[in-house]
């Protein structure tokens, strides 16, 4: 049975910074305090005040300095004092699990507009150690946080690549396959930069200044996303199996990054109030969850997606844009065979396993690029749908139109 959110997401009220790929440009920015920052400056652009923000909702999954206090410390940093709210993590699912949690906010008349901002920096991940007095000598365990979780699942003991290699495995996806899928994405990121970024700087602002780590000066200037590196035929074909026996190359997945991404949500009302552009409607119809079974992550979206479709009342023949994340092609490849969405059609202006992958702030940007891609159409129906760690996955299907 279909059902609808009251919360609606005004045009324009969002934004996202470009990606840096690990290690770069934002290596040493604390991501709460970034994304402190780029709140300010983006509120300010859109001449957003700072009453119009009621609640907030903060999704990141790499701890960072003084993120324990969460969301009333970002809101404090970017002046809105008054702001408070949870934080959530759910791997590369919290994008859609902050916007789902801010939709939750209005549907509970909590408030008439919430932030979901989305952040994190994979780049320099801390080293944590966890006491025990009862161990050998009194020592206690200690984890890196991103590498250690990155190439190890506690419950099956194995590394994230292990998933992709056991669907494609079990649905015979060939490498050349996979190979075939990154060049299609890349030359539709291509069109994303083309006319000088003309698709990006629909949200984004560009060129972008980074601050130094005091956040006091400009350390440098991005004119898009860094780090991105084009693929051949012939240089992927090269490209031998990270495991042994495997058909998932380094070209078929994507690269850690840092950024952060946030969409503003609020009720019909107040949604026409900070719209950029009140002819513009955009609501949220569905949501999906969904869990595959034991390293085999790159199945969830399928479930996640018909289930948030289901909950939207409309059939995928429907959807007029889809983006997903893509950590690996595999992801695509099978999508597109359950499914019956051609390849081609998934995924216009970038994704996931070209841009990067930060994490939380990933699926907010998609997103926001999946919206920008229907308002250029003229409107209609999108859906997005990325998996996560613990082999989950969380899906959003929106509309686009005009009001009237």
């Amino acid at each position: 049975m279909a059902m609808a959110y009251k919360a609606e997401i005004p045009y324009g009220a969002y934004w996202s910074t470009p990606f840096a790929r690990w290690q770069g440009a934002f290596a040493n920015l604390n991501a709460l305090q970034f994304a402190a920052q780029t709140l300010r400056e983006e509120l300010a652009k859109r001449e957003i005040p700072a009453e119009a923000i009621e609640s907030g909702v903060l999704g990141f999954t790499v701890p960072q300095k003084h993120s324990f206090y969460g969301m009333p410390w970002v809101a404090g940093m970017a002046g809105l004092p008054h702001v408070s709210g949870s934080t959530v993590m759910q791997a590369c699912a919290t994008g859609v699990r902050a916007l789902l949690c801010a939709a939750q906010d209005i549907e509970a008349g909590q408030c008439h507009s919430v932030l979901a901002v989305t952040c994190d920096r994979t780049s320099n991940g801390p080293h944590v150690y966890y006491p025990n007095p009862r161990g050998a000598g009194g020592t206690g365990a200690s984890e890196d946080w991103v590498m250690d979780n990155f190439n190890h699942d506690p419950l099956g003991g194995h590394a994230m690549i292990k998933t992709a290699e056991n669907v494609a495995t079990k649905h015979q996806i060939t490498a050349a396959e996979q190979h075939d899928v990154v060049l299609r994405r890349e030359a539709q990121y291509r069109d994303a930069l083309a006319d000088d970024c003309k698709f990006q700087k629909r949200y984004m602002t560009l060129p972008f200044a980074v601050p130094d780590p005091s956040f006091r000066k400009t350390a440098a200037t991005l004119a898009t996303d860094e780090g991105i590196k084009f693929s051949t035929p012939e240089g992927l074909a090269k490209l031998k199996p990270v495991m042994e026996g495997g058909s998932v190359t380094f070209g078929g997945q994507t690269h850690p990054a840092d950024g952060n991404a946030a969409i503003i949500v609020a009720s019909p009302e107040k949604a026409a109030s900070l719209s950029r552009d009140a002819k513009i409607r955009i609501r949220l119809l569905g949501f999906g969850l969904a869990r595959a079974d034991l390293a085999y992550m790159p199945e969830a979206p399928i479930p996640a997606a018909r289930r948030a479709l289901e909950q939207a009342g409309l059939p995928i023949t429907q959807i007029d844009a889809i983006k997903t994340h893509n950590p690996f092609a595999v992801n695509d490849v099978l999508f597109s065979r359950q499914t019956g969405v051609p390849l081609e059609r998934m995924n216009n202006f970038g994704c996931s396993l070209v841009w990067g992958h930060p994490q939380a702030p990933m699926g907010t940007r998609a997103i926001i690029e999946l919206i920008e891609e229907l308002v250029l159409r003229g409107g209609g129906y999108g859906l997005f749908a990325g998996c996560a760690a613990g082999d989950t996955a969380m899906a959003v299907v929106l509309k686009v139109s005009d009001h009237g």
